[in-house]
């Protein structure tokens, strides 16, 4: 069972509200299917979503060959063309139909 309250932030905490925020530090935490106390295993697994956004935007330097006519494109598009490039790969990579036409 949820139960919500709203605090204003903007106003100093009523008596009421310190109560009720000081009970719940000292509140034990239950359990339920919904959810269920997780293993050591389990906990082992997390990771921060800081550390998994790093990683997907961690590039990797490769070589590609483009023709003529792709890169004076690419380069007309200014500083930071490259990074451009690497979106519109991610893109038309995420298009089955495209792939399927470009094979």
């Amino acid at each position: 069972m949820i139960i919500r309250k709203e605090i204003d932030i903007t106003k100093p905490l009523t008596k009421e509200q310190k109560k009720m925020l000081d009970e719940l530090e000292t509140r034990p935490v239950e359990f339920d299917e919904d959810c269920p106390e997780l293993t050591d295993e389990q906990l082992s697994e997390f990771r921060r979503v800081s550390e998994l956004r790093k990683e997907e935007r961690r590039k990797k330097t490769v070589t590609i060959w483009l023709s003529s006519r792709s890169l004076s494109k690419a380069k007309s598009l200014g500083k930071g063309y490259t990074a451009v490039l690497s979106r519109i790969l991610e893109k038309a990579l995420e298009d089955d139909d495209l792939i399927r036409r470009c094979l």
